[in-house]
């Protein structure tokens, strides 16, 4: 097996994702970062070793397939997938636009979906594989007045589950990372600042924190190793206790 994996990390350009792929580059790891800002891809490859990034939008039609294809022209296989990139929407379901809902579940559901599907034939050809869907704690037990983007992380849930089944026995695993809040871009949201403040936030959290983002990635360097094979299928909430209640 070899020691340095070709690694496709979506929505990296900020927060949880940029922080991972810091994290699997200092490891030696061949990474791969994508988003839609061309110019923050471009001063991260600056900054960090990155193989190479893909300005893609993941929204658009075949942006999956684009990317999948880029990636495999520049490395020829892709041994670990994090499924990262997201959008966040906090509103009331009556004020859910139409607009948000195809969004959200092209971006959230279906591109993970997508490049997942794309990804396994290649993974099972090498007989291994890491397959990492970034959920939020929104979708294991959902959050009020955000019933979209839970639905659509809730579905990762299920997702990372039935294929985690599916794949046992060619030594691929999945699971679903479900972080609480975090100290990134995402958080900032208008409705949601509206409605609390950061100090507010904070105290629902039982460890009274937000989760910091390399918390996300060094777990997602974990479930990476060879230490971490057998957990497979595993919905895993890192939220600083928020999930207790």
């Amino acid at each position: 097996m070899k020691k340095n994996k070709n690694m496709l990390i979506t929505g990296s350009s900020q927060g949880i994702g940029l922080s991972i792929a810091e994290v699997l580059c200092s490891c030696g790891h061949n990474v791969f970062i994508t988003g839609r800002d061309e110019k923050k891809l471009e001063k991260i490859a600056e900054k960090i070793p990155v193989k190479a990034f893909f300005a893609i939008d993941l929204i658009e039609e075949k942006g999956a397939e684009t990317l999948f294809n880029k990636v495999v022209e520049k490395a020829g296989s892709i041994d670990v997938l994090i499924n990262n990139a997201g959008e966040y929407v906090y509103n009331k379901i009556e004020k859910t636009s139409s607009e948000e809902i195809n969004n959200l579940i092209k971006l959230n559901v279906e591109a993970p979906f997508k490049l997942t599907k794309l990804a396994v034939p290649l993974m099972k050809q090498s007989a291994w594989g890491r397959i990492i869907n970034i959920g939020s704690i929104s979708g294991a037990v959902g959050e009020g007045n955000a019933s979209l983007y839970s639905m659509t992380k809730s579905a990762l849930i299920g997702f990372s589950k039935a294929l985690a089944l599916e794949l046992a026995e060619n030594k691929i695993t999945v699971n679903t990372i479900n972080p609480g809040w975090v100290d990134t871009e995402l958080a900032d949201n208008d409705n949601l600042k509206e409605e609390f403040s950061q100090n507010e936030i904070i105290e629902m959290i039982p460890q009274r924190r937000f989760v910091h983002p390399s918390e996300v990635a060094n777990l997602c360097k974990y479930l990476i190793s060879e230490e971490a094979k057998g957990i497979t299928g595993q919905s895993i909430n890192l939220c600083a206790g928020l999930s207790l209640g």
